[in-house]
């Protein structure tokens, strides 16, 4: 028996269950053998996963512990209930390319910030360390975290959330960074809201969203939303697309991820 730790590429669209199948399917001497993975990844994110095999599923909760570091896309102006953009719109701030952009700062104000608005760079300046260390992350309503013995997306899709307390916990984030920022159409976002969706299988209310998204962005199509890329690197546990919804809450504007890219696990890197 094949006792292994495989590094492959998750693709957007792609649950871990899919690439265990994949694997299986590519490799006849692994149909048989015990097979888990470490870490999952939510549908639309993508990157590093690590497939246990025989033995070494034993090791899973070591393999779950190793840190992580992630990029991640946030688009700023709107809030969703799964944290992405596989989620209803509860919240939309007009157009928030403004908010990055304005009198240009001072060098000595913050370089990372390049040309953004004063106040927008300053805010970012002051709550990205409140993210940083050991902190309490709430799970998302939208996660497979169990409570009552029903995962807390069923809760959600009940609407039952209120009858519960969603739980915390507490994980470690080493280091936020701003990598990039950047403007898209409501007419290009739109389109790569659909793409990504429409990548998915299973139930992921995959025709509701779009149409969601449609009726929000199809008389936007020449606005323009902010996005800004951060590499984020952490221990187990962390929910990035939690701390994209955060970020969006305690700046007023609403924000979610739009992509996430898992860049390594441990020793082990993108391929």
């Amino acid at each position: 028996m094949r006792n292994d730790v495989i590094n492959i590429y998750k693709k957007a669209g792609q649950t871990p269950l899919d690439c265990i199948n994949i694997l299986k399917n590519d490799n006849p001497d692994l149909r048989f053998t015990p097979m888990t993975y470490a870490g999952r990844l939510d549908p639309l994110a993508e990157g590093v996963l690590l497939i246990l095999t025989g033995d070494e599923c034993l090791r899973k909760d070591e393999y779950l512990s190793l840190p992580k570091e992630y990029e991640l896309d946030i688009l700023f102006g709107f809030k969703t209930d799964t944290y992405d953009v596989m989620g209803k719109i509860l919240e939309h701030k007009a157009s928030s390319k403004d908010q990055l952009q304005g009198p240009r700062m001072r060098e000595d104000e913050g370089s990372d910030c390049g040309n953004w608005s004063f106040d927008f760079a300053s805010q970012l300046k002051v709550l990205l360390p409140q993210f940083i260390g050991r902190i309490r992350q709430s799970y998302p309503p939208y996660s497979s975290r169990t409570v009552n013995g029903k995962p807390l997306f069923v809760w959600a899709r009940e609407d039952k959330l209120g009858e519960i307390e969603i739980p915390s916990h507490d994980v470690f984030v080493e280091s936020i960074d701003i990598l990039d920022k950047n403007i898209i159409s409501g007419e290009k976002l739109l389109k790569d809201i659909k793409e990504k969706i429409s990548q998915v299988e299973g139930d992921f209310r995959q025709k509701e969203i779009i149409s969601i998204w449609n009726d929000e962005l199809k008389n936007k199509r020449e606005e323009e939303f902010s996005i800004i890329k951060f590499r984020i690197s952490c221990g187990g546990g962390v929910y990035v697309r939690g701390i994209a919804n955060e970020i969006g809450e305690k700046m007023g504007l609403g924000a979610l991820a739009l992509k996430i890219v898992r860049m390594r696990v441990g020793d082990h890197r993108i391929n």
